[in-house]
C-alpha cells in the first residue's frame, strides 16, 4: 500500500519528513473524504435502505483496514529521530480524525436500520388498515324467512335502518327508508322483504293504495318468496280498508289457489267463509 511505501522510506531516511508528512496525510485526507461522501438520506424503501446499509458497512470495513494498517506503520517509525516522531504525531492526528469519521459512519448506519425498521412496521400497519377496510366491503351470508343471499355491510345497515323505525312504530319514517333501501339496492336479497315491510308500514299509515302497489311488487318480482302468500292477503286486508270487500274476495280465491297450502290461505279461507 501507498502508505506503507512511504512509511518505509521515512523510516530509513531516503524520505525527507516533510514529502513524507505531506504525502500520508494527503492519503488520509482522501481516505476520509472518501468516507464522508455518504448520500442524504430521507425514508427508504426497503432494498433503497438495504443497499445503503450494506454501502455503509463495506466503507467502515474499508477505513477499519486502513486503520490497522497505519498503526502498524507507527510501530516502525518509533525507533526514528525527531523529525519522524513530528510525522508520527501528525498521523496520529489524522488517525484521530479518521476514528471521528467513522463512528460518525456507523452513527449513519444505525439510522438506516432504524429508518427501515420504521418503513417496515409503517408498511405492515398500512397493510392491516387496508385489510380491515376490505373486510368492512366484503359481502356476507345472510339468511332471512330460509332465504339464504350474500349483503354488503352497508346493505346490511340500510335494511336493518329501516326495520329498527318500523320497530319503533315510526312507519312515516319506516316507509321512507324501505323505499330510499329499494331505490339503492334494487337488486338486494333483501328487496323483497324491504318490500313487504313497506307495504305494512304503509298500512299501518294508512296509506292503502300505496301500501298494495309495494305488496303487489313483491308477488310480481318474487312470486316464490315465503312472504308473497301473506303480501296477497295483505292486499286483502287493503280492500277492505278502502270499502271494496269484492276486491278482498277476488284476492282472497286467488290467494287460496295459488299458494292454498300456506297458512295466509288457510287464513283466507275463514275470511271467505265469514263474508257468505
Amino acid at each position: 500500500m501507498i502508505h506503507t511505501r512511504f512509511a518505509r522510506s521515512a523510516a530509513a531516511g531516503r524520505l525527507p519528513a516533510r514529502r513524507w508528512q505531506t504525502a500520508l496525510a494527503a492519503w488520509v485526507g482522501g481516505a476520509v473524504l472518501a468516507a464522508a461522501a455518504l448520500p442524504a438520506h430521507a425514508l427508504f424503501s426497503d432494498d433503497e435502505a438495504r443497499r445503503a446499509i450494506l454501502d455503509l458497512r463495506s466503507r467502515v470495513e474499508a477505513q477499519r483496514q486502513a486503520l490497522e494498517a497505519t498503526e502498524r506503520q507507527l510501530q516502525e517509525l518509533q525507533s526514528g529521530g525527531d523529525t519522524a516522531r513530528r510525522g508520527v504525531l501528525d498521523v496520529v492526528n489524522q488517525i484521530e480524525a479518521v476514528r471521528r469519521e467513522l463512528a460518525t459512519l456507523r452513527g449513519q448506519q444505525e439510522r438506516l436500520a432504524r429508518d427501515l425498521a420504521d418503513l417496515q412496521r409503517q408498511q405492515r400497519d398500512a397493510l392491516a388498515a387496508f385489510d380491515e377496510r376490505l373486510r368492512a366491503l366484503e359481502p356476507t351470508k345472510v339468511t332471512v324467512d330460509g332465504t339464504e343471499f350474500t349483503a354488503r355491510p352497508d346493505e346490511k345497515a340500510a335494511f336493518e335502518g329501516a326495520m329498527a323505525a318500523l320497530r319503533a312504530s315510526d312507519f312515516p319514517r319506516a316507509a321512507k327508508l324501505y323505499g330510499d333501501f329499494l331505490a339503492r339496492y334494487p337488486g338486494s336479497g333483501y328487496a323483497p322483504l324491504a318490500l313487504y315491510w313497506r307495504g305494512n308500514a304503509l298500512y299501518a299509515d294508512r296509506q292503502y293504495r300505496t301500501a298494495i302497489d309495494s305488496y303487489q311488487r313483491l308477488i310480481d318480482q318474487s312470486p316464490e318468496h315465503p312472504r308473497a302468500a301473506e303480501a296477497m292477503l295483505a292486499i286483502a286486508s287493503c280492500q277492505l280498508e278502502l270499502k271494496d270487500p269484492k276486491a278482498a274476495r277476488a284476492t282472497w280465491q286467488a290467494l287460496i289457489k295459488r299458494y292454498p297450502d300456506t297458512e295466509a290461505a288457510a287464513t283466507a279461507r275463514e275470511r271467505l267463509a265469514r263474508l257468505r
